[in-house]
């Protein structure tokens, strides 16, 4: 599915399945940004010439496509280096608020950087982590996970859209609904999601959630949501002469302008995917995937969630995962190995310190792609 949009698929000898690491830039995405530099527009934006408010159109028109690729309203919109970097300064914010004794919680689903910098400004700030645990089997998240850790004192639940190690979609519409009912509020990581599943933050019911566009076709920029109110009652670190207005307090240091031209157009790109194709597509291949490795008798894969994105968690008998998945690379497979920062879920699973193979199907993925993970694993 629109293969022929992304030039770094141009080699066609390799096998691209490290997806969940960083997926390739659509061919808009890679012209925006050409266009940018070569334009002659570029200046700081906050001018009073005429390039400086190009650039400034160029920033309300990045925040206006981020905005409708999430569902959000651009004026919510907040750009960072990446994901980690925008969490870590919005859980520093909320860290400041807590309360000796508050509690914030926190799962062994999650990327780490979903994890850490909610663990290093809690108790940093007097206040409890909690961790809700996925089922054993299935490594499924339901919301009686995050019930079971909720009390009156949980101000923030943080959890992932869905996981970046072993593709699990939780229960996020009830996790939500039970945080709030406690009184907390909600963060999620939507970084492995986004490209996998359409984003709407309204339906979703949270009151914040990251991504980063690199993962859904574009350049290196992390892009943060938070409800209005949040965005300014909240106190972010920032500099004295920088802006106290939404959303620019939130934004350290002059952007990289070009960078967010690639965003508007991989933006443009994803939210009008058909996103019932892309689905029905990726665990096409996935179900392939699954059913191939089953038959290996030397191979455990680690997950089986009923709904999940098109990534699999993988090990094999004999072989570290950097041993397995440099095998596959001589067959000219990519693939990752390691925990991919799922610190928490290496741990849960006794993986450490090797952990495991990840592989991953996104909408330009085929069936060529799938033959060869599957006659590569094979050949171990």
């Amino acid at each position: 599915m629109n293969r022929e949009r992304f030039p770094g698929l141009a080699d066609a000898g390799w096998a691209r399945l490290d997806g969940p690491a960083g997926t390739q830039m659509v061919d808009s995405a890679i012209e925006a940004m050409d266009a940018w530099m070569r334009s002659g527009r570029g200046a700081n934006h906050g001018g009073v010439f005429a390039a400086a408010h190009q650039t400034d159109e160029l920033l309300e028109s990045a925040r206006a496509s981020a905005g409708s690729l999430l569902g959000a309203p651009p004026g919510e919109i907040v750009f960072g280096s990446s994901f980690t970097t925008l969490t870590m300064a919005f859980a520093g914010a909320v860290g400041r608020a807590l309360q000796p004794g508050d509690e914030v919680v926190v799962t062994r689903l999650d990327h780490d950087a979903n994890v850490r910098p909610w663990v290093i400004h809690t108790e940093r700030n007097g206040g409890t982590i909690r961790f809700a645990e996925p089922e054993p089997e299935t490594l499924e998240l339901p919301a009686s996970a995050i019930e079971a850790v909720l009390s009156e004192k949980t101000r923030w639940v943080a959890v992932t859209h869905a996981s970046n190690a072993v593709g699990t979609v939780p229960d996020l519409r009830g996790i939500v609904d039970a945080a709030h009912a406690a009184g907390a509020r909600v963060y999620i990581d939507a970084v492995h999601a986004a490209p996998h599943r359409q984003i709407d933050v309204a339906a979703l019911g949270c009151d914040a959630l990251a991504c980063s566009a690199y993962k859904w076709f574009g350049p290196h920029i992390g892009v943060l949501w938070a409800r209005g109110e949040l965005l300014a009652e909240l106190q972010p670190d920032k500099l004295l002469p920088s802006p106290d207005t939404v959303p620019d307090r939130w934004e350290n240091g002059t952007p990289a302008f070009e960078s967010l031209a690639g965003v508007a157009a991989a933006a443009d790109y994803t939210r009008t995917m058909d996103w019932d194709a892309v689905r029905a597509h990726e665990q096409h291949l996935l179900a392939g995937a699954l059913e191939g490795l089953d038959a290996l008798p030397k191979v455990t894969i680690h997950g089986r969630a009923r709904d999940r994105t098109s990534t699999l968690m993988f090990t094999v008998d004999g072989l570290t995962s950097e041993e397995a998945a440099a095998k596959l690379a001589e067959h000219r497979v990519a693939v990752w190995h390691g925990n991919y920062y799922a610190h928490e879920l290496e741990g849960l699973l006794g993986l450490a310190p090797h952990g495991a193979v990840r592989a991953g199907f996104v909408h330009y993925n085929d069936e060529r792609d799938l033959e060869r993970l599957l006659d590569a694993v094979e050949s171990l």
